[in-house]
């Protein structure tokens, strides 16, 4: 039997729905353990759960909250960052563009100034 990797976690809305799923003959242990590539003692574990009553909708509603919560959490870290770069950004002072003739002379060294009075 091959390795599934890393653990997987599924949400709590993912649980109640396949058990609801199982308990009202819409689809067998056998098949949802197959199709979603699941063992047969967790999907117990997780019907044993929902006959308890320990698989309900407020909890998956919690669950989407809290993931809702965290994200909007990182997202204002990210804000937060982004905008004290942007102060530093605007602090430092910015290097000016180099035209083409200032490039030329910073590779052959200065140009002769030009005579005065005509050429002798």
């Amino acid at each position: 039997m091959p390795s599934r990797g890393p653990y997987r976690r599924h949400s709590p809305q993912f649980r109640l729905q396949l058990c609801q799923d199982i308990r009202s003959g819409a689809i067998g242990r056998r098949d949802a353990a197959k199709h979603h590539n699941l063992s047969t003692n967790l999907l117990q574990l997780w019907l044993t759960q929902y006959d308890r009553g320990e698989l309900s909708s407020e909890e998956a509603e919690a669950s989407i909250i809290a993931e809702y919560e965290a994200r909007i959490a990182a997202l204002e870290r990210k804000v937060g960052q982004l905008t004290m770069e942007l102060d530093l950004a605007k602090k430092t002072p910015r290097l000016r563009l180099v035209s083409d003739n200032e490039t030329s002379s910073i590779i052959t060294g200065p140009r002769p100034a030009p005579s005065e009075g005509g050429a002798k």
